[in-house]
């Protein structure tokens, strides 16, 4: 390579990117600075790694490990060329450094002359690393284990004993690589593949970001300065979630499963109980079928289960009727197909599914109902059989919508039709959610329908409405129980999507108790989208018509829901704009007070309302932060004035919720 200037023994290296400078030192670290504000910078020089890669999987998720590992560093400046900085390795190995001006930021990629396994990149430790999707324990990730941002199931209790059951602290629907410093600037990792963490765990000044991709390094800065800034400029580099008709937020979205019986003593109860409900959720609309290990679950397949016979024989005029009483109707979808049912042999014969490499045998893996794949989305054929049986639900069912489930399961060493499956996991959920998403922006243009989902990834958001957390299990453990969906839900805002929900009273495991049902209401009150979920354990679980007191209970809350509804509307108007947060973690409001960066079990909801929930099984009283302000108890009107900590009284049914404003006899009068 012809170099014009030999840099090594100058001042540091810098190019210019509009208002940014991005300089390189003699010890091969970087620098951003942002008209004379420092934001991003590293400990040391982006290192090529080399290493042969293992990799384990089953019931959806994966762990890996590496042999033979070589480090390369580019730690010199050597010169100039084209644009770019020349920097060179110990062993002569030559990387190409750009950057470029992008909308909101400044974006850095560096090309080796030869590809590695991953090239990473050692972060300053001098700052906070908020975000990374939906990760469920802190929001901070700072000084955690080191993980994996992959696509995977989320584990059943997350207690890392059996990496492919429990899974970890870490496992997730919808990670991503992306966080958000609390000084006001945001980093994106512009991958498909596994990226690697070690968020200052093993070397307290060093945070590791490694990309296991095989191919160019690149990564967007964006400037901020503020938090929202940040938000808002991911949101305008890959897309926004769509704003939801207003009905998702104004009522209960109500599931009933069971056939039409059950449906309709389930409408009566509603109407008794004075619910304030918009929609309601067939989710055994394909029909029904028993777990793996127990518990109710449904068919997977694109048509309902009707006919003679059928769990609903008559399922369009059964959802005909129930629109008639004034409810939208909602069902479930999932991308696994089924050998035993009718989708299989017409997917095989047309080549719709993923095949063994070595063969034309369709790749499978035991799922949650026994050896079956899933639909090889890759495929543009499949796509549209997909679609098609879709907009059926939609033109002859009559569904305004659907939960889009799963997306985390496509093997690795399986042969798909367009690309690798290895580059293409990642991009799955992004995938199946299109489909869906396109059947009704084709179907419904007014925007009158929902669809939420649980996976994803960077760009998923383009195609997304709602996400929900994921399948928390029914009790109050630290790793995979009620405590964990407030930062999985903050983590998801801080990675642009604004639009939240959860199971109340979570999915797995239970049975659930009457404390958990009742703390869980009291959360999904005061979330954006208010719904239920009769759990796997179904025949066992405390729901919300289990007694009378119980089912008051629900119906308060619900009401209080409802009451919210204004406020939740011009929430949901700034976020489809800006994608700002409906839940918001407190640094949004407040970035420059200290006590809030690592709180993450309380949060705003919208800039007005401030909600700690009671995430403690048998406690009847919480400690929580009150940043700088006056703080209006929304029960008692009882006035706090912040910043303090408090050791707040709040017995079930008075979960601890503060207003800014005094005035909220909405709340107050129910």
């Amino acid at each position: 390579m012809f170099v014009v200037t030999l840099l090594a023994c100058l001042e540091p290296a810098r190019l210019d990117a509009g208002e940014a400078v991005v300089s390189v030192l003699q010890d091969g670290s970087m620098e951003l600075v942002v008209g004379g504000r420092t934001t991003f910078a590293t400990a040391g020089p982006i290192e090529g790694r080399d290493f042969e890669e293992g990799v384990e999987s089953a019931l959806g998720i994966w762990r890996f490990s590496r042999e033979g590992y070589a480090s390369t560093p580019y730690d010199r400046t050597v010169g100039r060329e084209d644009g770019a900085l020349v920097l060179e390795s110990p062993g002569s190995r030559t990387a190409d450094l750009r950057v470029e001006a992008v909308p909101g930021g400044t974006r850095i990629t560096l090309t080796p002359d030869q590809a590695h396994t991953s090239l990473a990149v050692p972060v300053r430790c001098d700052g906070t690393f908020h975000g990374f999707g939906a990760q469920m324990h802190v929001t901070d990730q700072k000084g955690e284990p080191p993980f994996d941002l992959f696509v995977s199931e989320q584990g059943i209790g997350r207690t890392g004993d059996l990496y492919f059951f429990t899974g970890d602290r870490h496992t997730s629907y919808f990670p991503m690589p992306w966080y958000i410093d609390a000084r006001g600037f945001g980093v994106l990792f512009h991958t498909d593949h596994r990226t690697h963490v070690d968020l200052c765990s093993t070397d307290a000044d060093v945070a590791w970001i490694e990309p296991v991709a095989g191919e160019p390094l690149a990564f967007t800065v964006f400037h901020g300065p503020t938090i929202p800034d940040v938000i808002r400029q991911l949101g305008d580099a890959i897309g926004r979630p769509t704003r939801p008709p207003d009905w998702a937020f104004t009522g209960a979205w109500m599931m009933s499963q069971g056939g039409p019986a059950a449906l309709w003593d389930q409408l009566d109860a509603i109407e008794a109980a004075g619910i304030p409900t918009t929609a309601i959720w067939l989710q055994d609309w394909t029909g029904a079928r028993q777990n793996l290990g127990g518990g109710y679950g449904v068919q997977y397949r694109w048509e309902g289960d009707q006919g003679p016979g059928g769990l609903y024989p008559w399922l369009p005029s059964t959802v005909a009727r129930v629109k008639a009483r004034g409810y939208r109707v909602l069902g479930y979808v999932n991308p696994f197909v089924d050998p035993a049912l009718q989708h299989w042999p017409e997917m095989v014969e047309r080549g719709m599914l993923p095949l063994r490499p070595e063969s034309d045998e369709v790749c499978t893996f035991i799922g949650p109902r026994g050896d079956m794949t899933t639909a090889d989305l890759s495929n543009p054929a499949t796509q549209r059989y997909i679609a098609r049986r879709l907009a059926r639900a939609v033109e002859d069912v009559g569904l305004d919508g659907w939960m889009a489930d799963f997306g985390e399961w496509l093997p690795l060493d399986c042969r798909i039709a367009e690309g690798d499956a290895r580059a293409f996991h990642n991009r799955y959920p992004e995938a199946w959610q299109r489909i869906t998403r396109e059947v009704m922006d084709d179907l419904r243009p007014d925007g009158d329908w929902v669809m939420f989902a649980r996976s994803g990834w960077t760009g998923v958001h383009e195609v997304a409405q709602i996400h929900w957390v994921g399948d928390q299990e029914a009790d109050f453990e630290l790793t995979d129980g009620l405590p964990t969906v407030v930062p999985a839900m903050l983590n998801l805002g801080l990675s642009g999507q604004p639009f939240v929900t959860h199971d109340i009273a979570g999915f797995s495991g239970g049975p659930s108790t009457p404390e958990l049902y009742r703390r869980w209401t009291e959360l999904g009150a005061f979330t954006p989208i208010f719904r239920t979920h009769d759990g796997n354990d179904r025949a066992n679980n405390h729901r919300w018509d289990t007694d009378p007191d119980t089912t008051a209970f629900f119906a308060r809350f619900a009401r209080l829901h409802e009451a919210l509804g204004p406020d939740l509307l011009r929430i949901a108007d700034e976020a489809a704009t800006t994608g700002m947060p409906m839940v918001r973690h407190l640094l949004l409001h407040f970035p420059t007070d200290p006590e809030v960066t690592a709180i993450s079990d309380q949060y705003m909801l919208g800039s007005e309302l401030l909600v700690a929930p009671v995430l403690t099984e048998g406690a009847t009283s919480r400690r929580l932060y009150l940043p700088e302000g006056d703080w209006y108890d929304v029960w008692t009107g009882t006035l706090h004035v912040g910043p303090a900590w408090i050791d707040h009284t709040a017995p079930i049914g008075s979960p601890p919720v503060f207003s800014r404003t005094m005035d909220r006899d909405d709340l107050r009068g129910i």
